[in-house]
């Protein structure tokens, strides 16, 4: 499966736009623009039209600035989602509940959120952080993971599946 292949013509543009006017340069033109229009104000007698210039161009470049970040936070909320889920779907300890929680209600949320602040609460009683977040713990855990895992069906048919396709090619 290839990524990243497919982009539409607006999923291109987007990916530029928002490079190209979070960039140094862009912050640099706007500067420009906004000196230039304050210097003309003079030689324009500070008129109505002269202001409506700089109303109008502001106006106009945040709205379409706003549809342009709010894809950009869209696109960048569902990566996150989506690594933090592999993450938890990896996991062997971790609960699979958790990976739509974006689904929730606010109060269904805050009601999880409680019961890890409990749980944020218990650890600091203890002593010594490094008792259950250790290298050496990690360590064990990704031991045992691994040797869990071997064992498992999904893993022997994933593993048998590629061995079968290396012998065809």
């Amino acid at each position: 499966m290839k990524f990243g292949k497919n982009k539409n013509l607006f999923e291109k543009f987007a990916n530029w736009a928002t490079t190209a006017t979070g960039s140094s340069a862009a912050f640099i033109v706007a500067a420009a623009l906004i000196i230039i229009w304050g210097v003309t104000g003079p030689v324009f007698n500070y008129s109505t039209t002269w202001q409506l210039i700089i109303n109008t161009g502001t106006t106009i470049v945040t709205f379409l600035m706003v549809f342009l970040i709010q894809k950009s936070q869209n696109k960048d909320s569902k990566a996150i989602h989506l690594k933090l889920n592999e993450i938890l779907a990896s996991h062997q300890g971790a609960s699979n509940r958790m990976v739509n929680l974006e689904d929730l209600t606010e109060t269904e949320l805050d009601q999880l959120h409680k019961f890890y602040v409990e749980l944020s609460d218990l650890a600091e009683d203890e002593d010594d952080i490094t008792c259950t977040h250790s290298i050496d713990a990690a360590k064990e855990n990704h031991k045992e993971k691994v040797t869990s895992y071997k064992t498992k069906p999904h893993y022997i048919n994933a593993r048998n599946k590629r061995s079968t396709s290396k012998q065809s090619n």
